[in-house]
């Protein structure tokens, strides 16, 4: 019987598992990098062990001493959680070497699907359909994927589309699948834009028992990573499902599998599905099953590492689940990774347990919490159940729309779009629905922007002088004046784009007729104070809630939420940026660097690579020119803003004009013997 439980994890899994702990019994034990010194998990658990260092690969990725650390603190048994060192045999074994009870498959059938190449032609072997992997592809087996053999999570995989640039992404996907999975094997298959992610729950005990829990569509992706999953997979014929079900357990069956584990699919447009990888572990997506089957995932991994025996079979679902995946980043700037200070992350509606009318909300952080570039970028879970499909997308819409989340960027209002499009209502899904639609996904509400900065203004105002500013006067005064720069989106007419969003200017008046705000003749200023104001427009009123954080505003509705940066209001003619400079768009380290000192760039070409927040991401230049200074280096760290490189801009081309101007006494005509002057042009450095 295990006493002690010891999570090889951090963050929202390792919280997810004590929970289910603190409600058996069970002791529990965390391990933590110095950077999570003070985070959540650690400071639930009964008892916590430093790795000391910050990168993974010193810390959580290190199985030694995940072992002793369980050892000193008395463990009996380790959970691997999902990540790190979950689908790693080795460790496995190396736990069960020390004497401890290891929650999760054999090692041995850890091993057969340690490689995708080694695992599909298993699974052909035992009859499940597969997509057999390109030795040698042509132009007729285009698009491709590259995927890394080693591992998953959208690391090491590519999409090719020509075969002239296979090489390039051959050899990017194997140094990020080296780095990463310590394999730098990667293979080619086709790509199918619009298949759909199809997976099946596994739990097998060690009698005997196999369990297909279900399924779960996971087609939302972006940079093949998850997204937005539900369960159980919506408009899958019977004959699908029940086959898909059948594989999944055949898959398990071939390997002697027990615990918990999912069996990936991808379901093309004619109904065949081809089996894509196992994951030997539980997934992170594993909520909306429990929400549908009112099973608890971590408990059952428990009983069945305690030897426990498993029923007939699985409890049929119920109803339907939807989660979303709250990423710190940004969507309108190629999924920007974000950093910083998490203030608020506050739901209307608190956490309910497995199933029932409401919501889920599995977090690995909280109010305060610092958001590093050296983990994954996702802030935490919500998952809703109800009934039907279409009521469950409401109710997590809803929630993420009135959810406050203050600090870094984030990717809530995609997610909230998303839920209520037509096309995913529709269950039109594929894993290209986010590129597809992208356009209307990442658009920016410019009314919306522009309605949280008169908000902001006004509470400032209220504030500052602890009341509104005086306009009850007999003469005329100059209207206030607010500068904003609102995240993300781009805008036009009097707003003024920038790298990072769009500026915002407020301008206003306060008289004894009321709030007279530019541009907006029909706004009427109903309430305001320093955290609250209440405007109505047309006879519309609208609550905003305001919070600061130094120069960042944060200004909630039930519709959403807008951050806003407090800008000064006169900008500083001495601040510019050079047009060439080239700087750090977020927090990382350079991995890469793919173009050199001297050599002629184009816009948008890639010139270096970052790694942030487990993805790699390509720097590229900001205009066309030449590459004269490249500060970054291969194992560098920077922070958001340091210089990279600088591009002298190509110099423009002057159009000849189609009438030469007349020759004058001082500048005679060109003849034969008199050549017009060279045209003097700058050297490339």
């Amino acid at each position: 019987m295990i006493t002690n439980l010891l999570v090889a994890n951090r963050g929202e899994i390792a919280r997810r598992v004590f929970r289910t702990c603190r409600e058996l019994g069970i002791a529990t034990t965390a391990v933590h990098s110095d950077p999570d010194a003070g985070a959540p998990h650690v400071r639930e658990a009964d008892a916590a062990v430093r790795l000391p260092g910050a990168a993974p690969a010193d810390t959580y990725l290190r199985a030694d001493l995940i072992v002793r650390a369980a050892l000193a603190a008395g463990a009996d048994a380790v959970h691997p959680g999902y990540g790190f060192l979950s689908e790693n045999a080795g460790f496995a074994r190396a736990v069960l070497d020390a004497g401890l009870v290891w929650v999760g498959p054999p090692p041995a059938a850890i091993a057969a699907m340690g490689s995708k190449t080694a695992a599909k032609r298993l699974m052909a072997g035992v009859g499940v359909p597969v997509l057999g992997a390109l030795t040698e592809p042509t132009e007729a087996d285009l698009p491709l994927l590259v995927k890394a053999a080693a591992g998953g999570g959208g690391r090491g995989m590519r999409v090719v589309r020509s075969l002239a640039d296979l090489p390039g992404e051959l050899a990017a996907a194997r140094a990020e699948a080296a780095k990463a999975f310590g394999s730098d094997e990667v293979f080619c298959e086709r790509y199918l834009p619009a298949g759909r992610h199809v997976e099946v729950q596994l739990l097998a005990d060690t009698h005997g028992t196999v369990w297909a829990v279900g399924d779960r569509d996971c087609s939302l992706q972006r940079r093949h990573q998850k997204v937005i999953e539900e369960a159980p997979a919506p408009g899958l014929p019977a004959e699908v499902r029940t086959a898909l079900h059948a594989a999944a357990r055949d898959a398990a069956g071939a390997i002697g599998y027990t615990g918990a584990g999912t069996a990936e699919f991808l379901l093309a447009e004619d109904g065949r599905f081809y089996f894509l990888e196992m994951n030997t572990r539980l997934q992170v997506e594993h909520p909306v099953t429990e929400a549908v089957t009112g099973l608890d995932l971590v408990a059952l991994q428990l009983a069945v590492a305690e030897g426990e025996r498993l029923l007939p079979e699985p409890p049929a679902p119920s109803g339907h689940a939807i989660e979303a995946r709250l990423y710190a980043e940004d969507p309108a700037q190629d999924w920007r990774p974000a950093t910083g200070t998490l203030h608020r992350l506050e739901l209307t509606v608190p956490y309910q347990e497995f199933t029932g009318a409401g919501l889920r909300l599995d977090a690995g952080v909280e109010a305060g919490s610092e958001i590093t570039p050296h983990y994954d970028a996702m802030l935490a879970k919500v998952i809703a159940w109800a009934p039907t499909r279409a009521a469950a997308a409401r109710r997590l819409a809803d929630a993420l729309a009135r959810a406050r989340i203050h600090g870094p960027a984030t990717n809530r209002e995609l997610l909230v779009r998303a839920l209520r499009h037509p096309a995913f209502l529709a269950a039109e899904l594929h894993t290209g629905f986010l590129a597809e639609h992208s356009d209307d996904l990442t658009a920016p509400d410019t009314g919306g922007a522009e309605r949280a900065a008169l908000a902001a203004a006004l509470a400032d105002a209220a504030g500052r002088r602890g009341a509104l500013p005086s306009g009850w006067r007999n003469l005329p005064s100059q209207p206030q004046l607010r500068r904003y720069r609102a995240e993300g989106g781009t805008k036009s007419g009097a707003e003024a784009d920038t790298e990072d969003g769009a500026e915002v200017t407020v301008r206003y008046r306060l008289t004894r007729a009321g709030l007279l705000a530019e541009g907006h003749p029909e706004v009427e200023l109903v309430e305001a104070a320093p955290d609250r104001v209440v405007l109505s427009e047309g006879g519309l009123r609208r609550t905003y809630r305001i919070a600061r954080y130094g120069d960042r505003v944060h200004v909630d509705t039930p519709a959403g939420g807008t951050a806003l940066t407090a800008l000064p209001r006169f900008p500083d003619p001495a601040v510019r940026t050079d047009p060439g400079a080239l700087l750090a768009p977020m927090p990382g380290t350079v991995v890469r660097v793919v173009a050199a000192v001297g050599e002629t760039v184009a816009a948008g070409q890639p010139l270096l690579v970052l790694e942030a927040m487990k993805m790699e991401h390509r720097v590229a230049a900001p205009a066309d020119g030449t590459l004269v200074e490249l500060l970054a280096a291969p194992g560098r760290q920077v922070e958001t803003g340091t210089l990279l490189a600088v591009v002298q801009p190509a110099p423009a081309v002057q159009p000849v004009p189609a009438v030469q101007p007349a020759p004058t006494a001082a500048q005679p005509a060109p003849t034969a013997a008199q050549p017009a002057p060279a045209v003097v042009r700058p050297t490339e450095a």
